[in-house]
């Protein structure tokens, strides 16, 4: 019996273990994608090539949940190529990290023309023209999992956001990279104390809006109580990075951090102007609490006063009704039976006395 467990434990290990290796090979590159059509005479039947090992891959791509990678060359009518890439990831959230990074950055010697993220997916297009951008779009959207992109991506303000200034970090070495990038800070102390081990997540962005400038960090973690711990963690960490002139608020599991802002009137704009509100459910069956009027209090407690005599009359006339008509019908049978009746006597007359006399 410890010998099945044991392997049962160990093949659902193992199907865990290969299942997103199993989801990056799954996906085909088509023939055709609008007026595009594919260089490779057996692209319509090869699956893509999984990533194998760790070995060599950048911090980045662990981070993330990089599984599967797979480049393809398409060529337009007119004999335009154009190499896309195509990314695969563990889940969407990593994949949101990853396209965040390489839609402002070059993937190799040139910078990408276009980056797309669809659940699990990112698409590096070399060159894509609007003819083909819906048929390319449909294909990765069809080939994903589907998952919308995290929430925290819809928090950051659009007024005043600097174009490819937002990044969005699952752990430290995403963070560190976009501080450095966005905010030229060392964000190694901030990273520490951020608590990405909790499964916090993060979004960062520049804004500018006329002579003000500042940096917007967005955390958030899964609950309140994890927001307010790192709170305090996090304030320690910006006055010993000397970033005094940073200011951190929390609101619900979220917590908004404007660094070096250029002035406090702009922090608490930047702060005003995030996409959150907090929500509370409430499981249980719940009803509104009033008071009565007092005049319908008074005639309930009289309605009841009635009913309660109305009935004790009802019950008392019945239940002597039916002690008179048993002694009419059954009379010295049932109620005041002779040997059933006694009377204490104190004995001071010599003539005893017969209980039947007093009945």
């Amino acid at each position: 019996m410890m010998r099945t467990g044991t392997k049962f434990f160990i093949a659902i290990t193992l199907i865990f273990s290969i299942a997103p290796l199993l989801r990056a090979a799954d996906a085909q590159w088509p023939v055709k994608l609008g007026n595009l059509k594919a260089k490779s005479a057996n692209i319509g039947t090869s699956n893509l090539v999984v990533k194998v090992g760790a070995s060599g891959a950048r911090p980045l791509d662990i981070e993330s949940g990089l599984v599967g990678r797979s480049t393809q060359t398409y060529a337009d009518d007119g004999g335009l190529e154009s190499t896309m890439t195509l990314l695969t990831y563990k889940d969407s959230s990593g994949a949101y990290e990853a396209y965040s990074v390489l839609r402002a950055q070059p993937t190799d010697s040139s910078a990408p023309g276009t980056v797309l993220v669809k659940g699990n997916r990112v698409l590096v297009v070399g060159r894509m023209s609007d003819r083909n951008e819906k048929s390319i779009e449909d294909w990765l959207q069809s080939i994903s999992d589907g998952v919308a992109s995290p929430p925290i991506a819809g928090y950051l303000p659009d007024n005043g956001k600097q174009p490819l200034s937002e990044r969005y970090a699952l752990g430290p070495v995403a963070f560190k990279a976009a501080a450095r990038t966005v905010a030229k800070i060392d964000a190694d102390l901030i990273a520490d104390e951020a608590g990405f081990e909790s499964h916090a997540e993060a979004i960062l962005a520049k804004f500018k809006s006329a002579k003000d400038e500042a940096t917007l960090l967005l955390i958030e973690y899964p609950t309140p109580q994890l927001a307010e711990l790192h709170l305090r963690h996090l304030q320690r960490a910006l006055a010993d990075a000397k970033l005094t002139t940073s200011s951190i608020e929390r609101k619900g599991s979220l917590l908004s951090i404007v660094l070096a802002p250029t002035s406090p009137e702009y922090a608490e704009k930047l702060r005003g102007g995030v996409n959150y509100e907090t929500q509370v459910t409430w499981n249980e069956a719940s009803q509104t609490a009033t008071d009565p009027p007092i005049l319908s209090t008074v005639a309930k407690i009289f309605i009841a006063t009635g009913v309660f005599m109305v009935v004790t009359v009802v019950i008392g006339i019945a239940f002597g009704g039916v002690r008179i008509i048993t002694k009419r019908l059954f009379p010295g049978k049932v109620f005041d039976r002779k040997d059933q009746i006694e009377v204490l006597q104190l004995g001071l007359s010599g003539k005893p006395i017969d209980p039947s006399d007093l009945y």
